[in-house]
């Protein structure tokens, strides 16, 4: 499966939120996506390599923290999946990459500064944070895999360097050089000077 190793990047303030506003919306309905961190936030390309897919053109429809709006979201799941990769992934793009293939998604409609065939280096910025797709609220999800073809395409474990990781049950984070991040850990990049 194309999404083993996925990684989520939300975007949160120094005490762990990742949005400013907390009021009647954020607990009984549907919230715009603006109100978040992450929103609008520049996407930086994750290594070098060939742009071999973008699609742009998906709404950044609104944020769901509430447990009544998720219902209502898990509702239409069934109907995002037969409508394919577009209604997935939203606003996205695939870097080929050394033989590898990276996918971020979830990207804000009309932000996107790259096509098919631009060749890109890591840190360039290929667009923003949205909330396309099969998002609840502003995140990039970025996937590595062995194949551009979403339905063949087996997942591949992403690499950091410079990192912190904050282990999920244990109190402090641990400081890598480089490696690959606990399954379910929260990673910020390293401070160093």
């Amino acid at each position: 499966m194309g999404s083993a190793y996925a990684i989520d990047f939300v975007g949160v303030d120094d005490r762990g939120r990742t949005a400013p506003t907390r009021d009647w919306r954020t607990i009984l309905a549907t919230e715009p996506p603006e109100r978040f961190f992450a929103y609008g936030r520049p996407i930086l390309a994750p290594c070098d390599g060939t742009v071999v897919a973008v699609h742009d053109g998906e709404i950044d429809h609104e944020a769901r923290r509430s447990q009544l709006a998720l219902v209502r979201y898990a509702l239409g799941q069934a109907r995002r999946v037969r409508e394919g990769i577009r209604a997935i992934a939203g606003n996205h793009l695939t870097i080929a990459s050394e033989g590898a293939f990276v996918t971020l998604v979830h990207l804000r409609r009309g932000s996107l500064r790259v096509g098919v065939g631009d060749t890109v280096r890591t840190g360039e910025q290929l667009g923003e944070c949205g909330n396309s797709g099969n998002s609840t609220q502003p995140h990039v999800h970025v996937q590595v895999t062995d194949s551009a073809d979403v339905e063949a395409a087996h997942g591949l474990p992403v690499a950091f360097r410079d990192y912190r990781e904050w282990p999920r049950g244990r109190s402090g984070s641990v400081a890598h050089a480089e490696g690959v991040p606990n399954e379910r850990a929260v990673v910020e990049p390293s401070l160093r000077a």
